[in-house]
């Protein structure tokens, strides 16, 4: 039997994705056959397929996040069983398809509470937030958090689960819609980041004090402003760029502040399985 796949024929544009029909696969030793009822679309998917991030050739199947209900288990599988409602989550490419087979470090179950669509964006943009925040950035409770970009997907996710976890959140968006949505999400403070001084209207927030932990999203335009408003030791994690920028290295030594990077294809500390997957799974989606 065959099922419907999105291939990245070569690197390039959106013209370069083909449907195809391929094989539906059977699961290995530690994976689940799922059937796809819904897939995520994330800007690493945008990347890969053009190679700026990926370890894969063309032609493969494009896609990082799914949800579905599982068809079949492989051999020495136990978590699953055929009829469960799960959510893929990271797994790098494959989820564009009707069926994928994935290693179970990538699957958890789906609360009732949440439709395919919704399970299939928790992965990525979760698991981004999550790692750094906590992995990276160590953030504690009662840090002050500022969220660039606090409206996209990583942006809500950092907002939520820092909330959730006894942090001040801070965010900024770029419309009025955006700063909306951020403030009914329980952020403290929004700013939009189109008008003019909104950085140090960051600063004034905290009293003159700076910010401890900053998840930045487009380092080549921020960076360098984002050194100004970090608190002591304060914590820039640089989860997106798109440029260069020019930074003076002096304004972390004062202040003895740090610049971190984090990119979702380092996970060969299986952080994933090890901190991520236990904390979703054990709460509830709402």
């Amino acid at each position: 039997m065959t099922a419907r796949a999105v291939h990245v024929t070569k690197f390039g544009g959106p013209e370069v994705l083909k449907v195809v029909n391929i094989p539906i696969p059977t699961p290995k030793d530690g994976e689940v056959l799922i059937r796809v009822h819904s897939a995520g679309v994330n800007p690493v998917d945008t990347y890969i397929r053009e190679g700026l991030y990926t370890k894969t050739n063309p032609p493969f199947i494009s896609g990082g996040d799914a949800a579905g209900v599982v068809e079949t288990v492989g051999e020495n599988v136990t978590e699953f069983k055929k009829g469960d409602r799960v959510y893929v989550a990271a797994a790098f490419t494959g989820t564009y398809a009707e069926y994928i087979s994935v290693s179970v470090r990538y699957v958890a179950l789906l609360s009732d509470s949440l439709s395919f669509a919704q399970g299939a964006s928790i992965g990525i943009p979760y698991y981004t937030s999550f790692k750094a925040l906590y992995i990276i950035a160590h953030a504690k409770p009662g840090d002050i958090v500022l969220v660039h970009g606090a409206s996209g997907a990583v942006g809500i996710a950092a907002v939520q689960i820092a909330l959730a976890n006894g942090q001040r959140v801070f965010g900024t968006a770029g419309t009025e819609q955006g700063v909306n949505l951020v403030k009914k999400l329980g952020a403290e403070q929004v700013f939009n980041h189109r008008e003019e001084g909104y950085m140090d209207q960051i600063l004034k927030a905290t009293d003159g004090k700076g910010v401890n932990v900053i998840l930045e999203m487009l380092a080549n335009v921020n960076l360098d402003k984002d050194l100004d408003i970090l608190a002591f030791r304060g914590r820039v994690v640089i989860v997106g760029c798109r440029g260069n920028i020019e930074i003076n290295p002096r304004k972390t030594m004062f202040k003895e502040t740090s610049i971190i990077g984090t990119a979702l294809l380092s996970i060969e500390d299986v952080s994933y399985s090890l901190y991520v997957q236990p904390y979703l799974t054990k709460k509830k989606h709402k």
